[in-house]
C-alpha cells in the first residue's frame, strides 16, 4: 500500500474496520435488519438490464483504430463504467459484517481469468483496486497486465496460494477452520495476508460469462465477507425493442444482472444508481475522465 493511499482513508475511530468506516448516521431499519434477516444471502436482490451497444462498438472501434497489442472491450467498459459508479454513489460500497453498516475505504473490482480457454483451464482470481482518477484507460492497461501474468503463469493470486494450502487439511479440519474465519472476520481479527486479495472482500465481483458464450444473468451472493454486489455480464446478441415512434427493430444488446444486498440502500437510491450506470454505457466517452468527474444524467 503507497504512502498516498494511507493518507487518503478517513482516520480510525472507536467501531471502525480496517477497511472500512462505520455508518453512524443510518436509520433505526438500517441497524435492525442484521439482526431480523441475518445473512446476506437472505437480503438479496436482483435487477436485470439491457444496454444497447450502438455506441459502446462505435467507442471501442475508435479506441482500436491504432491496432494496440491487447485491444479495448466491452468488459473494460463495463468495469470502468462500474468503477465511476462506484465513485459518485458511494452507498453501493458499503457492507454489513457483525451486524454492523460499514462504508468501504477502497473501491476495488474482482473478477474470474482462466489461464486457458477449455474445461481444464484452471482459473485464477484477478483484484483491480480504483480511484477518484480510474479512467476507461487506466481500467484497460491495469486488468491487461495482471490477466497477462496470470496467464503467463508468472503470477498466481494469493487467495488461491491459501486455498492450495488449507484444501490439503482433513474435512473436520476445515470445517473448524471455517468456523474460526466466521468468528475472526466477525470480530474484524482475520489475518491481512487472508483477506487482502480475497475477491469476497471487494466492492463488486464481476463475472464475464458472455466471455465463454453464457447468457446467465443472475449470481448469488455469499454471506462470508463483505461484497454487497454482483455483476454478471451475458453475451451479446440481437433483440427485439420497440424505438421511440413505437416501432419494432433489431439492435445488438447485452444484458447485465446485477445482484447486491438491499440492506445498504433504498430502492430510490438504486434506480438512480442504475440510470447513471445506463447513461455511461450510453456515453462511454465520458469514461475517458477520471471516475471523480460528475456526470450530469438525469
Amino acid at each position: 500500500m503507497s504512502k498516498t493511499d494511507k493518507q487518503d482513508r478517513p482516520k480510525k475511530r472507536r467501531g471502525d474496520r480496517r477497511d472500512a468506516t462505520l455508518v453512524r448516521d443510518t436509520d433505526t431499519m438500517h441497524k435492525f435488519m442484521p439482526y431480523l434477516i441475518p445473512g446476506r444471502c437472505n437480503n438479496e436482490a436482483f435487477i436485470e438490464e439491457f444496454i444497447d451497444l450502438e455506441q459502446i462498438n462505435a467507442f471501442l472501434e475508435k479506441k482500436n483504430a491504432s491496432d494496440p497489442e491487447y485491444r479495448y472491450t466491452l468488459f473494460h467498459v463495463i468495469a470502468a463504467a462500474i468503477a465511476k459508479v462506484f465513485y459518485l454513489r458511494p452507498h453501493m460500497n458499503r457492507f454489513y459484517a457483525g451486524d454492523r453498516l460499514y462504508q468501504r475505504d477502497r473501491i476495488v473490482l474482482s473478477f474470474v481469468a482462466k489461464r486457458r480457454f477449455s474445461d481444464n483451464g484452471e482459473e485464477a482470481l484477478i483484484f483491480l483496486p480504483c480511484d477518484e482518477n480510474t479512467t476507461v484507460d487506466t481500467v484497460h492497461d491495469d486488468i491487461c497486465k495482471k490477466v497477462s501474468r496470470v496467464r503467463e503463469g508468472g503470477e498466481q493470486d494469493h487467495s488461491t496460494d491459501m486455498m492450495d494450502i488449507l484444501v490439503k487439511f482433513p474435512r473436520f479440519i476445515l470445517r473448524l477452520i471455517r468456523r474460526l474465519l466466521y468468528w475472526t472476520y466477525y470480530h474484524d481479527w482475520t489475518p491481512n495476508d487472508l483477506t487482502s486479495e480475497d475477491p469476497y472482500q471487494a466492492s463488486v465481483f464481476i463475472s464475464n460469462l458472455g466471455s465463454i458464450k453464457l447468457n446467465a444473468a443472475y449470481h448469488h451472493l455469499t454471506n462470508w465477507g463483505s461484497n454487497s454486489v454482483f455483476a454478471v455480464i451475458g453475451k451479446k446478441g440481437q433483440y427485439v425493442t420497440v424505438n421511440d415512434d413505437g416501432k419494432a427493430e433489431i439492435r445488438e444488446q447485452v444484458k447485465i444482472g446485477i445482484t447486491l444486498d438491499e440492506r445498504i440502500a433504498d430502492g430510490y437510491y438504486y434506480a438512480k444508481t442504475i440510470k447513471l450506470l445506463r447513461y455511461l454505457l450510453h456515453h462511454p466517452e465520458i469514461l475517458e475522465l477520471p471516475a471523480k468527474e460528475e456526470v450530469d444524467y438525469e
